[in-house]
């Protein structure tokens, strides 16, 4: 009777089948926490950042990105993110199932708030502290719920679909799509006309409102920007000039097709097809340098690459976008403001001509400053056997502002406000100094064309797309700023030199960036065989005096209003330019954060510690008045403001040359007093 107790000892040779059930059993909970996590991290990072770099195809067009670097790029934003998390979350097994329960709701918790803040952001009117303290309260709860009840979690799985589906929605329904997976070139020649074919050199700015440019006798300040001044001399100025968009993506496609903005698409050759570039191409040799948009199709013009390239950019740049979304705090999300144009120098081109030399500070390497987009388009200003289209877009003087009018760079730091109390002079006096820039650079344009044999010649061209508004609370130049300083973001200088053209004319017709398109083809001679919705200058004018504007593509905005004059003066406080001497201190204690900077100045490098930022105690009233100084000689004077979210309380832009000296120089500030009395600060 003992053999059935003999019985169990037959059952070991289940075992194996019995451990091999377990084992997928054991890593279902781990599969279901990594899709919670994949969920989760693709609402916080892959949907925001591939839906802004979705509707931002200049992106990729500025740093002229590769199909396979911006496909990588894709991959990373929507994998990489995710692999710290769940790998982390996966060894916490090792220490038990009770700590790796613990770790997953802790990060399902802090993945909430991250993505309670986005949403706050939007609906409702926190920001910073607030809404960090109220984003970690979700967060909390959603952890709470997520570990006692089984309804978050399954809809969590259900959502780990969206990367996937972010990732799509990009590459094939995005505006980038098209940079991405381009469709054909397209595109109609125009048809030539009897008469004479110029040759066109055209100069497209950007940022640039018109009212930055006059005088306050509302001419064009021939003291500040002398090139201008001969440029209008010399042309007809078009002085009632709107665009038709402040975004340049939409802007500059307008310009080039003679049509308004419909369609949300990327500034391309496939999505227009129909444009200046293809209209001359049968004709007119085109040599092109585009910036943020690629409007001329490779089968007619190869343009080259001087922006940064690459995926580490890409990455960089990106990297860059998600701290902004992320942010407790408003935040403009818009790629262009990052866009920066690459010196001759980094891009290891000489300069076609010395930058003039009358600044006082000498630098041996000024010329090296030109932006390497524009010594390319000055090298290729020579005549040619055939009509030859020159073409420049240049961002300038678009931010970031890093130019002082003598061509010396300075540095910044990239989330320096633009608005508020302070901020908004600030940014316009910034502006202001890269115009300055600028006209030397129209100055060395117009040299060389008239060098080379060009200038008399020539159809010359020079523009912009948008304007910028520098009203307080209302800086930039999106729909806000429209309604309260359309002036400023719509009206931009419009020049056309017409071949044999020598004295200057004003028109103040109604001009509208469509009409620059018809306007060349018929000073070209070049019948368009598209429709278009501006008519030639050469034609009547058009009878209404509204303007249409497009914030968003297909929905225009009535703008009305005349020729703007211009702004008032920036006031130049009776200091700014004062030898201050020895003065007393007892005026408290700043920190400037760029103090090293002047330890060191040299000669060779083109660069100038022109902007002083930093912070005074919190005991220093706002309004308080600083004066900052270099080697004994005031260069701005500035108020103290609320402090920004990186604690600066002030900054100044000291865009004399003449303060500097090479090697090391005295950097003081001094707090301003009743009666313009100094008492110098110690700095730190």
């Amino acid at each position: 009777m003992a053999e059935p107790a003999l019985a169990p000892t037959a059952a070991p040779p289940a075992a194996p089948e019995s451990a091999g059930r377990a084992a997928p059993a054991r890593w279902r909970p781990e599969l279901r926490r990594a899709l919670e996590v994949v969920a989760l991290v693709g609402l916080v990072v892959t949907q925001p950042v591939l839906d802004v770099l979705g509707r931002s195809p200049d992106f990729f067009l500025f740093h002229r990105a590769r199909q396979r670097d911006v496909l990588l790029l894709v991959a990373l934003i929507a994998v990489v993110p995710t692999l710290p998390v769940a790998l982390l979350g996966a060894a916490s097994r090792l220490a038990g199932r009770a700590v790796r329960a613990a770790v997953h709701t802790g990060f399902v918790g802090l993945l909430l708030a991250a993505l309670a803040v986005q949403v706050g952001r939007h609906v409702t009117p926190l920001r910073g502290v607030p809404l960090l303290l109220v984003a970690a309260l979700a967060g909390a709860a959603g952890a709470a719920a997520h570990r006692r009840w089984r309804a978050p979690g399954r809809v969590l799985r259900v959502a780990a679909i969206g990367p996937p589906v972010f990732v799509l929605l990009f590459l094939f329904a995005s505006p980038a799509s098209a940079v991405v997976l381009p469709r054909g070139e397209g595109g109609a020649a125009g048809q030539a006309g009897p008469g004479v074919h110029p040759p066109i050199v055209m100069i497209v700015l950007d940022e640039f409102p018109l009212q930055s440019l006059l005088g306050p006798d509302g001419k064009v300040d021939a003291g500040r920007y002398p090139h201008f001044a001969e440029l209008a001399g010399g042309s007809t100025w078009y002085r009632n000039a709107t665009g038709v968009s402040g975004w340049t993506p939409y802007a500059l496609p307008a310009m080039l097709t003679g049509r308004y903005p419909a369609k949300g698409v990327a500034p391309h050759y496939s999505q227009y097809p129909d444009n200046l570039f293809t209209a001359l191409g049968g004709l007119y040799e085109v040599r092109a340098e585009e910036s943020i948009t690629r409007l001329c199709p490779p089968s007619r013009c190869e343009q080259p690459s001087t922006p940064e390239q690459g995926l580490g950019v890409l990455v960089r740049e990106s990297g860059k976008l998600l701290r902004q979304v992320a942010a407790p705090v408003d935040s403009r999300i818009d790629p262009e403001e990052s866009y920066r144009e690459k010196t001759a120098a980094e891009a290891g081109l000489d300069a076609a001509e010395p930058v003039p030399d009358d600044p006082k500070f000498r630098f041996d390497s000024l010329d090296d400053n030109q932006p390497a987009r524009f010594t390319s388009f000055l090298a290729g200003l020579r005549p040619s056997a055939r009509p030859t289209l020159h073409f420049l877009h240049l961002l300038m003087p678009h931010a970031p502002w890093a130019f002082l009018p003598s061509g010396a760079r300075y540095d910044a730091p990239e989330d320096l406000p633009n608005d508020g109390a302070g901020w908004v002079d600030l940014a316009r006096a910034r502006h202001l100094a890269q115009l300055g820039y600028t006209d030397r650079l129209i100055g060395e344009t117009l040299r060389t064309l008239r060098a080379s044999g060009l200038y008399d010649k020539a159809l010359v061209v020079v523009t912009a797309d948008h304007g910028v508004s520098f009203r307080q609370d209302w800086q930039g130049r999106g729909m806000g700023a429209i309604e309260h300083a359309a002036d400023q973001v719509a009206w931009v200088p419009m020049f056309v030199k017409e071949p044999g053209q020598r004295t200057g004319r004003v028109d103040d017709r109604n001009w509208e960036h469509v009409d620059l398109l018809p306007t060349i083809a018929d000073y070209a001679n070049v019948r368009l065989p598209w429709r278009v919705d501006g008519r030639s200058a050469r034609q009547s004018p058009r009878d209404r005096a509204d303007k249409r504007f497009y914030d968003r593509p297909g929905e225009p905005v009535t703008i009305t209003g005349g020729v703007p004059g211009p702004l008032p003066p920036v006031p130049v406080h009776p200091l700014v330019g004062t030898e201050v001497g020895a003065r007393p201190g007892g005026g408290g204690r700043a920190t400037v954060a760029n103090l090293a900077a002047f330890r060191d100045v040299r000669a060779d490098d083109g660069e100038l510690p022109a902007l002083v930022w930093g912070t005074v105690p919190a005991s220093v009233p706002d309004g308080t008045l600083l004066a900052v100084a270099v080697n004994g000689r005031v260069g701005a004077v500035v108020p103290v403001v609320p402090a920004d979210p990186a604690g600066r309380r002030f900054a100044a832009l000291l865009p004399d040359d003449r303060l500097y000296r090479v090697g090391e120089n005295q950097l003081d500030v001094y707090r301003v007093g009743p009666g313009d009395t100094l008492r110098r600060l110690t700095l730190s």
